[in-house]
C-alpha cells in the first residue's frame, strides 16, 4: 500500500520537527516488511521526504557529527540487506553504539528457532543468538571511513533480554580485546561462523571484507537519517535511527 505522498512544496512548508515526525510515522512497524517491499516503499513514499530533510541538516561537516553520534541508538527502519540475513531479529533488542575512541558496533539478538546448527538437538525456545559487528570509524578527506574489525556471536539463554546495558558491556569487552591486538592481520582476519549455516556464513564473510560507506543525510542529537553502501556498485541503503541514551 502506497501512502499519500506530499508534494515538494508541501514538504518544503513543513518544519524540520514535522518532517522527522512524519518519517517516524511512515516507518513505524514497517521494518519487518520484506526487503524488496521496503526498497519500493522508499522509492514511492520516503525519498522526497528524505531529500527535503537532508536540506535541513544542521551538521553537514563530518567533524561536527562525531560528537553527536557518541552513545546508543536503535534503528527504527532500514533497507540494509545484511541485518536480516539471519532469521528472527528482535527489533526491540537491536542497537547501534558509538564510542569516542573510534569504535562502533551493530548489536542484535535473534530468535532463529531451529535454523542454527547448534540448536538442532536443543530446545531452541530457551536460547537466543546474539550477533555483534565491531567497526572502526574515522574521518578521511572529510568523509566517514568505516572498517570492519571483528564479528562476534554468542548463544545465550533467551529468557534474559539483550538490554542496551548488556549490549554495551559486550561491546566494551570486545573493543578492549581488539585494542590490545598487536597487528593489522589480527584486525582483518575473517571470523569463524561456526553457529551459522554455510550459505549465511559465506555472506557474512563477504560483508566482513568490505569497507562500508556512511553518510548522514540528517543528524541532530536525537535523530539520524543515514545513507550507507557496502560497496560502491551496491544500491544505497537508508536507515532511520533514534537515540536511546
Amino acid at each position: 500500500m502506497v501512502e499519500n505522498v506530499l508534494s515538494s512544496e508541501q514538504l518544503h512548508q513543513l518544519s524540520t520537527e514535522a518532517l522527522k515526525h512524519e518519517l517516524l510515522r511512515l516507518t513505524k512497524n514497517r521494518d519487518t516488511d520484506p526487503l524488496s517491499q521496503k526498497v519500493q516503499f522508499f522509492k514511492d513514499t520516503l525519498e522526497p521526504l528524505c531529500k527535503e530533510l537532508s536540506t535541513r541538516n544542521p551538521f553537514t561537516k563530518v567533524e561536527e557529527q562525531i560528537p553527536l553520534v557518541i552513545g546508543a541508538w536503535t534503528p527504527i527502519w532500514s533497507t540494509i540487506p545484511f541485518q536480516d540475513t539471519i532469521p528472527g531479529r528482535l527489533r526491540e533488542q537491536s542497537y547501534q553504539i558509538f564510542h569516542a575512541d573510534g569504535y562502533y558496533a551493530n548489536v542484535a539478538r535473534y530468535a532463529p528457532g531451529k535454523q542454527l546448527p547448534l540448536l538442532n538437538k536443543m530446545p531452541s525456545f530457551l536460547f537466543a543468538y546474539d550477533f555483534l559487528i565491531l567497526q572502526n570509524y574515522q574521518i578521511v578527506n572529510g568523509h566517514w571511513y568505516i572498517q570492519n574489525v571483528a564479528i562476534k556471536q554468542k548463544l545465550r539463554f533467551g529468557h534474559l533480554p539483550l538490554s542496551v546495558e548488556r549490549a554495551e558491556a559486550w561491546f566494551n569487552k570486545i573493543a578492549q580485546t581488539q585494542s590490545k591486538s598487536a597487528s593489522l592481520k589480527d584486525f582483518l582476519e575473517a571470523p569463524d561462523f561456526q553457529n551459522l549455516d554455510r550459505k549465511t556464513a559465506k555472506r557474512f564473510a563477504t560483508i566482513f571484507k568490505s569497507t562500508p560507506q556512511l553518510e548522514h543525510l540528517y543528524i541532530d542529537p536525537e535523530f539520524r537519517l543515514v545513507k550507507s553502501q557496502r560497496e560502491a556498485k551496491q544500491r544505497p541503503s537508508y536507515t532511520v535511527t533514534v537515540r536511546l541514551r
